[in-house]
């Protein structure tokens, strides 16, 4: 079989290629990664035949798997064998964007795999739109900035793009976030692509950022790596994306794998997310306007654009500011929800209008594909926020243009029918996937009926390795954070519950002398910030993300200090969980925030040579009302 050339293994003709995996996936723990080095570790066995069953029987497996267990390793192995094998690539998908190239990072687990193992992965990065550079959007901001990261990033673009009469036949890949490490993400905003680009029309768009990378990473012929995120967008447009005689966003894999497995429910509410913003909709309905439509049609898009006005203005006045949130909350009154049903049935009283005016041949047929599918957008996001409790929704605002967001409250419906009907692997791998060793929880939620699962420990000697100290919030709090950062030589990282927490520790030190580099999450591209903490072995790292996926071994990283204990917000998804909770503390707080501290612990201790101190600061109350939970979950006692 030509398609097996390419294994590091042979399959003849009369050997079961299954059999011949786990052969040689026995040679490599066994052998192979002993010999460069490694150490043999039982879980990584235990794992391995484990995946081994998932692969095999095209199942669902939820792979729980402690810290220094090796997990990266065993499913990449099978995921670049099963990849070759079938002649399709695998999906990494990973729990942040910022987080994918950890992966491929130099000396990160792929690099080192194919150095054990002698082989060479093709492995390429598909990037969520938001992390390209939009051509549109920075040429027409160039002549009236004085932003020097904004020129810098316009003066880095090639020739080709604002060439159009270029004969260059093969153009090269450019416009991706990590190529600009200078800019903050505050500036990025200003240039990145946002919702409110209208890509079918672009001029630029064969010749856009994001148009020559997705046609790049395509090609992966091992394995593609995306978030969470990305690769909900992908399964929720593929079919809208095929009726448009669009490619999906990527292609079929032979499997995918869920690193922090245990984050995907909420990034498959936000991929199936409704989106609507106020200048998208009157920009496209006056578009439509501007085409040779009946007066039918002209009167119904200036109803329509007027009553929109109208309830933008409506939302917009009872929503207010959650801390710790970008989603502002909104109060649906009953007037407001009148509004929404009447402007419903209006957009699809145009739908059929668009019937009418499509027959005249007088508009171009993609523009009216265009305009249905966003009619048909408007109107389902209108009839999920009518509907009583199946929608939760909310307001953003960015760069002074409002956005009503509307989610669904319940996933597992569209993931069992439009990803695990599959019949391809699917890996769920994370230290915390289980709740006490129960995984029915994450199953029901991701709407998996059938799945394998296990657990296996950590290796690590925490009581040898780690202690953890407790401290009660008083008035001195980030003068006793400074104390421990400068008694630990730097080499710390402070993790926040939310950005303006992090923001008044920011404020508290700006005329404070502190003789190590204190590095802040969105001041430059996150990867950059990574790769500066961990060549600074006395940089500090404040960041209120980094509590999954950070991998810093060594000296650049000996202390972990935790703010406060990491509550989720009283934003409106939190608060609809709470809703539909028996007993909302224990069954949405509690899990969410023993959950997001267990992994924020697991920054420190990566290797078995690693040795560190973790700070645990919360408040009186807390300390009374969580104490046992908190320790509970933790590896070591904790001391006050």
């Amino acid at each position: 079989m030509s398609k097996n050339q390419s294994l590091p293994f042979t399959v003849s003709k009369t050997e079961n290629f299954f059999e011949r995996l786990g052969d040689y996936v026995g040679d490599v723990f066994y052998d192979i990664l002993p010999e460069q080095g490694y150490e043999l570790r039982d879980e990584q066995i235990y794992m391995a035949f484990q995946l081994e069953q998932a692969f095999k029987n095209k199942r669902a497996i939820f792979a729980e798997a402690g810290v220094g267990t090796g997990k990266t390793f065993v499913y990449l192995i099978y995921a670049i064998c099963y990849a070759r094998y079938m002649g399709r690539p695998a999906i990494i998908s990973c729990a942040d964007e910022t987080l994918i190239e950890q992966l491929v990072k130099k000396g990160g687990d792929i690099e080192k795999l194919e150095k054990a193992l002698g082989i060479n992965v093709d492995v390429r990065l598909a990037k969520s739109r938001e992390q390209y550079v939009c051509v549109r959007k920075l040429d027409a901001l160039i002549d009236n900035t004085d932003d020097e990261d904004i020129m810098k990033v316009y003066d880095a673009i090639p020739e080709f793009v604002f060439d159009s009469k270029s004969k260059v036949k093969t153009f090269e890949r450019y416009g991706d976030r990590k190529e600009y490490p200078w800019v903050s993400d505050e500036t990025w905003e200003k240039i990145a692509w946002d919702p409110l680009q209208q890509c079918p029309t672009c001029e630029w768009r064969h010749r856009s950022g994001q148009t020559l990378n997705r046609e790049y990473y395509r090609h992966a012929s091992d394995i593609i790596i995306c978030s969470h995120d990305f690769y909900m967008e992908h399964i929720w447009t593929k079919e809208s994306r095929k009726r448009e005689g669009q490619l999906p966003l990527l292609p079929e894999a032979s499997s995918v794998i869920f690193d922090e497995g245990h984050l995907l429910e909420f990034a498959a509410q936000k991929g199936l997310t409704y989106r609507y913003n106020l200048d998208t909709i009157t920009k496209v309905l006056t578009g439509y306007i501007g085409q040779d439509v009946r007066e039918e049609s002209l009167l119904l898009v200036e109803d329509i654009l007027m009553d929109n006005d109208i309830l933008f203005d409506k939302l917009a006045d009872t929503a207010h500011v959650v801390e710790g949130s970008n989603r502002q909350e909104i109060t649906l009154t009953k007037e407001i929800l009148e509004d929404i049903k009447k402007l419903d049935a209006k957009v699809n009283q145009l739908l059929e209008e668009l019937v009418f005016d499509s027959e005249l041949f007088t508009i171009d047929d993609y523009y009216i594909k265009i305009i249905e599918e966003f009619l048909e957008f408007f109107s389902n996001g209108l009839s999920t926020i009518s509907r009583d409790d199946e929608g939760i929704y909310w307001l953003e605002e960015i760069q002074d243009t409002i956005s009503l967001v509307i989610m669904p409250r319940l996933v597992e419906d569209v993931l069992k029918k439009e990803v695990f009907t599959q019949k391809i692997p699917f890996v769920f791998s994370s230290a915390t996937l289980s709740h006490q060793g129960d995984f029915s929880y994450i199953a029901k939620s991701l709407g998996i009926e059938n799945v394998d699962s296990f657990s296996v420990a950590s290796p690590f000697d925490y009581e040898r390795q780690m202690q953890i100290f407790g401290s009660v919030n008083r008035d001195d709090k980030w003068d006793k954070m400074i104390s421990s950062i400068i008694e630990n030589n730097g080499g710390s990282l402070l993790l926040f519950s939310s950005r303006e927490e992090m923001d008044e520790f920011r404020r508290f030190i700006h005329n404070r002398d502190i003789p190590f580099t204190i590095l802040f999450e969105g001041d430059q591209e996150i990867s950059e910030m990574v790769r500066r903490f961990q060549v600074d072995e006395t940089a500090v790292l404040c960041s209120y993300h980094l509590w999954e996926g950070l991998d810093v071994p060594g000296k650049s990283l000996t202390q972990v200090i935790i703010s406060s204990l990491p509550f989720p917000p009283n934003d409106p998804v939190f608060k609809a969980k709470r809703k539909h909770a028996k007993d909302p503390e224990k069954e949405v707080d509690l899990p969410y925030m023993l959950l997001r501290l267990r992994q924020g612990i697991g920054r420190l201790i990566r290797t078995s040579e690693d040795s560190g101190i973790v700070h645990i600061w919360m408040s009186e109350d807390e300390e009374q009302k969580y104490l046992q939970e908190v320790k509970a979950v933790l590896p070591v006692e904790i001391k006050f």
